[in-house]
């Protein structure tokens, strides 16, 4: 494979359906390998590599990409090379900051919706988050737990806030990786079922400070993780 920095690069593969056309098969597989941490940040990644990895021509690649940069995923530089965009400390408080403002406005949103079905939705999805962290697959624990968020949030009809909390998934998604794939314990509490329970009580304050808690005992996780600070600086 004659691959420029790609060739190293593991990726998590989705099924290609017959729905599916080709560039959007490629947008969400890259997607998903973003949201799960699989591309690192900082790692050069090209057109051609990518296509070569995909077995698909370079034209529904450059477009995915062009979509993600878009979404401030990835950057696109001059010389026609790809990156994740490395972490900065300012950076990674305004994300997590901006994340507590939306997802507690979409959890807010999404409660008068819910019902039975959708609860039972919910603790099936945390149970699944559960038994990821026993087998310690840290590409489950990602992707399960942005599917409680999602679910959760998506209840609302009218919502317009997931396309936005999902760009700031993506920002934090590579950076994340690696924080959970040092961490000792992942969830001391499961704030996820806090947010259950508020939601069969209706509780709205309840459900918001779940939420704003889930988030913030992430945010106070990685910050504990050993040399997690050198990313930051670029020199991990």
């Amino acid at each position: 494979m004659k691959s420029s920095g790609s060739e190293a690069l593991q990726l998590l593969m989705i099924e290609k359906t017959n729905d599916l056309k080709t560039h959007q098969w490629v947008y969400q597989l890259l997607r998903n390998n973003l949201l799960s941490g699989r591309i690192e940040p900082g790692k050069p990644l090209t057109i051609r590599g990518l296509a070569e990895i995909l077995n698909v021509s370079p034209m529904p690649v450059r477009e995915a990409l062009h979509r993600l940069a878009c979404e401030g995923a990835v950057e696109v530089k001059n010389n026609r090379r790809v990156i994740v965009p490395s972490m900065t400390a300012e950076k990674f408080g305004e994300l997590c900051e901006l994340r507590i403002l939306l997802e507690t406005h979409a959890a807010e949103g999404a409660l008068p919706y819910i019902n039975e079905k959708d609860i039972a939705t919910l603790e099936q999805i945390d149970a699944r988050i559960d038994e990821a962290v026993e087998r310690d697959e840290v590409d489950d624990i990602s992707l399960y737990n942005q599917e409680f968020h999602r679910y959760l949030y998506s209840a609302n009809p009218f919502q317009i806030s997931v396309p936005l909390i999902e760009s700031l998934w993506l920002q934090l998604g590579p950076f994340s990786r690696i924080a959970i794939s040092k961490l000792e314990k992942v969830y001391l509490v499961d704030r996820h079922v806090e947010a259950i329970d508020a939601l069969k009580q209706r509780n709205l304050f309840g459900l918001r400070r779940a939420i704003e808690a889930d988030i913030r005992d992430g945010i106070a996780s990685i910050n504990t993780v050993a040399g997690i600070h050198d990313y930051f600086r670029g020199v991990a």
